[in-house]
């Protein structure tokens, strides 16, 4: 149920769309999950600044929506606002060997846009579902590659200082294995890309050999979140998974996809405390298996697990 005063307020404030009780099954890609208290599809940074505000006086926990590509919500919701960026945050601008993109772009559609520009360094992108925003957060990667690899700067509103805007290093940002040290309060609003001249023709032929690899070995048709674990050092999750006879392990709709064992597909009947079980079954038993602490690359929103609370999450993928 959303709070009463904070739909109300931030209808009065901004100039993108505000919804109350908004499905998020219909946001994210595993298409499980229930709705947010209040939602706003953001269209300019002030919409931002006034979210982070009436946020802060209503004591509001909140949550940044890329593409819902790496999110998880409980099948009870999401107990406060979701903030997505809308078209206003997209597009690309390409200076010489210097392309910088809205943080809404997706990293498919602008991996295409930089290699039609015979610019190299990004065709990894064309494998990440998600948008350039949730790529800087998470340091998306690859095919052995990773957004550190090419990102200059990223500018970033912080919604608990007010909505001011800074520009960040990507030296700042301390990039590691799928994280940064981007603060939890600082939404992405576009980013630069350090490129490097190629031949099109070869950019064109590496970006379909990625998608024909991706239609092999991954369940690219299903609903899913992508890789839901991370590696861990110099192994494999989708191994450790397999090694334990985990691949097709079921509850209710979600199961371990018979292709690739890092990934939960979800059936029409799913829901998000499936997939949640799922992965506290498989973290589990790979532990008592291998002594191997899976952890999870998926971003889970709304649930509650021991010592933490259902506002813990910050920006999401």
């Amino acid at each position: 149920m959303a709070e009463p005063g904070l739909v109300e307020g931030l209808r009065a404030a901004v100039t993108g769309a505000v919804s109350a009780d908004e499905p998020l099954a219909r946001h994210t890609t595993m298409r499980v999950g229930g709705p947010a208290s209040a939602y706003l599809r953001a269209e300019d940074p002030a919409d931002l600044a006034a979210a982070g505000r009436l946020c802060a006086r209503h004591g509001t926990p909140w949550l940044i929506l890329g593409r819902g590509s790496n999110l998880l919500v409980a099948d009870s919701g999401w107990p406060g606002l979701v903030v997505a960026l809308g078209r206003r945050f997209r597009g690309v601008r390409v200076d010489g060997e210097r392309v910088v993109a809205g943080a809404a772009e997706p990293m498919p559609v602008l991996a295409n846009a930089v290699a039609s520009r015979r610019l190299g360094g990004l065709a990894f992108g064309v494998a990440i579902p998600g948008t350039l925003g949730g790529a800087v957060r998470m340091n998306a990667g690859a095919h052995g590659h990773e957004l550190s690899e090419v990102l200059e700067w990223a500018e970033v509103a912080r919604l608990d200082r007010g909505g001011v805007r800074e520009r960040l290093a990507a030296a700042d940002l301390r990039m590691a294995y799928r994280r940064t040290a981007l603060p939890t309060d600082a939404v992405v609003l576009r980013a630069a890309l350090r490129l490097r001249r190629a031949d099109a023709q070869t950019l064109v032929g590496q970006m379909a050999e990625m998608r024909r690899w991706r239609r092999e070995h991954q369940p690219i048709n299903e609903p899913s979140c992508g890789s839901v674990f991370r590696n861990p050092d110099g192994d494999s999750a989708g191994r450790l998974i397999e090694a334990s006879g985990m691949k097709g392990y079921r509850v209710g709709g979600a199961r371990i996809s018979e292709k690739h064992a890092n990934f939960i597909t979800c059936a029409r009947a799913a829901t998000a405390s499936d997939v949640h079980r799922v992965i506290r079954d498989v973290q589990a038993v790979v532990e008592a298996r291998h002594g191997v602490e899976l952890r999870t690359e998926v971003v889970l929103a709304g649930f509650a697990p021991a010592g933490e609370s259902v506002d813990s999450p910050g920006p999401a993928g």
